[in-house]
């Protein structure tokens, strides 16, 4: 029996000490760095069998090297598939991270059960019971999905050889432990040991893994940074708990771009894949109400048009308040500024109150001028035109500066049938014969004569 080897490691970034100390030196952290047995016995968990006609790999000339494009996988999930940039690829690695309840497990066990490959779903966190429960409420039942609970990857790798899946499913990498490392799941020794043994199990039988990370308080995926270095693909499900609707980021991509994003609405039944937004991003009303505008703006590649909600009334206390959600307030205030200085707007004495719909955060400067628009607009209690939406960055001297991809922006709103989008005269708009009026303004005295007269 060889002498067992320990060693020191920090919980919040993995660095490694030779001894305990308070502080980490990397993070900067305090009480987080531990104690860890690293001894691992001789043997590994998943190890090929060596064949005889077996060569050692020699460097090709770049020009060699086949470039065929790799066939992917398709999820039946039009959102999951624009976010990994057309399908799951064989062997590869993924990570989906996300807030407690947030719908990654919901996610992917929808997925494994429409999915037309056989494929191994693996929770060290329910009982069967409990995800047939959860099935039954999401889908009809599927004959390709096969339900394991366990947390040793020994056993999960048994389970693997008898029923030989096609995409194998891990809920989470956290619950995972080897007999291989003297140490609890979830430790830092785990995880990367863990990982590893699915690393090597994906890349020797083209068999693509996906798994469910937890994260941190601070929204970082628990465990080490080298996690997300070691997986293929970095997601993150992110939304609010309080709304239904939830968003799929791409971090990191080795088979794709990490600009596109997914957008599904959370149901009784499951997560529904939502296909146009901007559809559930605007209010539908009857009657034209002061104080909201439309403006266009770019999460990633996608166009979305969202509705910008202001309330101005007069400061009933000394002090005006200034309150925003889903915007950033500092920018607000600047804009008011602006307003107020550049434009001649009293706004100095009035309580301001602005709302993204729909609960979502936008930091896009290019939803500056329907920020303008809806503010004057309650101002002024004069609704702003049901066909009327904004694209421009309001500048320091009260300008309207171009903004990135306005081709898009305005083909969006074309499609979404607005008779007219107030654009940066500053903008190189390529479109021709487009069936939407654009209207190109330099100030936002501009904007506020159009608009108000």
């Amino acid at each position: 029996m060889s002498k067992i080897k320990t060693s020191f490691f920090c919980q919040n970034c993995g660095t490694q000490y030779s001894k305990w100390q308070g502080q980490c030196n990397a993070c900067k952290e305090w009480n987080t760095i531990a104690e860890e047995i690293i001894q691992k016995q001789e043997k590994v968990a998943w190890k090929s069998e060596p064949t005889s006609t077996s060569k050692a790999p020699r460097p090709l000339k770049i020009t060699e090297i086949d470039s065929a494009q790799e066939i992917r996988m398709d999820t039946t999930d039009s959102e999951l598939n624009r976010v990994l940039g057309g399908g799951i690829v064989p062997g590869s690695l993924t990570l989906l991270g996300g807030e407690p309840g947030i719908g990654k497990s919901t996610l992917l066990l929808q997925i494994s059960l429409k999915l037309p490959y056989k494929t191994l779903y693996v929770s060290g966190e329910e009982s069967q019971k409990q995800i047939k429960m959860r099935a039954e409420r999401i889908t009809p039942n599927s004959d390709n999905c096969y339900i394991l609970t366990e947390t040793k990857t020994q056993n999960i790798f048994k389970q693997i050889e008898a029923i030989v899946p096609e995409i194998v499913i891990i809920d989470s990498i956290q619950t995972l432990h080897t007999d291989y490392i003297e140490s609890t799941a979830g430790s830092i020794s785990q995880i990367r040991e863990t990982t590893a043994e699915l690393i090597k199990f994906a890349k020797e039988t083209n068999i693509p893994v996906i798994l469910i990370g937890h994260i941190t308080k601070d929204g970082n995926i628990a465990g080490p940074k080298i996690l997300e270095h070691m997986v293929d693909t970095v997601l993150q499900f992110e939304g609010d708990r309080n709304h239904i609707y939830r968003i799929l980021r791409s971090l990191k991509n080795r088979f794709g771009s990490t600009s596109e994003l997914g957008i599904y609405e959370m149901l009784g039944s499951g997560l529904r894949e939502v296909s146009n937004p901007s559809e559930i991003l605007i209010s539908h009303k009857d009657e034209e109400l002061s104080g909201t505008a439309i403006a266009t703006t770019l999460e990633g590649m996608r166009p979305l048009m969202i509705e910008i909600q202001s309330l101005v009334s007069t400061a009933v206390y000394g002090t005006p308040q200034r309150s925003t959600t889903g915007y950033n307030a500092k920018r607000l205030n600047m804009i008011l500024a602006v307003l107020e200085k550049r434009a001649g707007f009293r706004l100095g004495a009035k309580d301001v109150f602005l709302n993204v719909t729909g609960g979502i955060s936008v930091d896009d400067p290019a939803i500056d001028l329907a920020v303008v628009a809806a503010i004057l607009s309650s101002n002024e209690d004069i609704p702003v035109g049901k066909g009327f939406c904004f694209a421009g960055e309001v500048g320091l001297s009260g300008e309207i500066r171009p903004v990135n991809r306005v081709d898009q922006r305005i083909q969006e709103a074309e499609k979404l049938g607005f008779d007219t989008i107030f654009v940066s005269k500053y903008n190189k708009i390529a479109l021709k014969n487009t069936g939407i009026k654009i209207e190109l303004v330099a100030k936002i005295e501009d904007v506020a004569s159009i608009l108000f007269g």
